[in-house]
């Protein structure tokens, strides 16, 4: 699609904050879609770089950026993929080699890394900065016309897996986002009941 954004910013230059109802509009019935449904067209090149300058303007106290981002797509996806099968088979483990389903299907896919810093700022606060670019990049592809999953599975977490696709060091794996064209439209869930989760504090001295 053709996308035009504003340029982004000049360092300390003023944004003006304005209404967005259309952005209300969009998460009052956002949906992520199934991988499973996920064909193509996925984010051509150019629109990647949109997407994921967009998910990277997320909170981030410190500015420390602690996060990055690894792309898998085309042939390299397919041999990723296939490396992990042969990690789970090698371990006769079939039902880890059939959770791979989720990550093959999909054109496209973008692992978002949590990679810490040393740093004052708590460890707690870094990964949920990466949390929020992972929503962040969900977000954007969905109000970009795609279809988008974000997922984790064994592979996520496990060492080895995590070693294929080059994470070191205490880097984890935020999760796969998983783009393309959906080839039916997702289907409402069940939705949180806010009278069980909102209270309002009160002094109680």
């Amino acid at each position: 699609m053709t996308v035009d954004l504003p340029p982004a910013p000049d360092f300390g230059a003023p944004i003006p904050l304005r209404a967005a109802p259309e952005v209300l509009a969009f998460l009052a019935t956002r949906r992520s879609t199934s991988a499973l449904t996920l064909v193509e067209p996925a984010p051509s090149a150019a629109e990647l770089d949109i997407l994921l300058r967009l998910a990277t303007r997320v909170p981030d106290h410190g500015k420390l950026t602690p996060w990055r981002f690894v792309v898998l797509e085309g042939e390299a996806k397919a041999r990723f993929a296939a490396r992990l099968e042969a990690l789970a088979l090698d371990r006769g483990d079939q039902t880890a080699a059939a959770k791979l389903g989720k990550l093959k299907v999909p054109p496209l896919a973008v692992a978002v890394i949590s990679a810490p810093k040393p740093a004052n700022i708590p460890e707690w606060e870094q990964l949920l900065s990466a949390g929020a670019v992972g929503a962040t990049l969900l977000y954007a592809t969905l109000a970009m016309g795609y279809g988008a999953n974000w997922i984790t599975d064994w592979y996520a977490y496990d060492a080895q897996a995590k070693a294929i696709l080059g994470l070191s060091g205490d880097e984890q794996v935020a999760g796969f986002l998983l783009m393309g064209t959906p080839r039916e439209p997702a289907l409402e869930r069940e939705r949180p009941d806010l009278a069980t989760l909102v209270s309002r504090w009160q002094d109680p001295g």
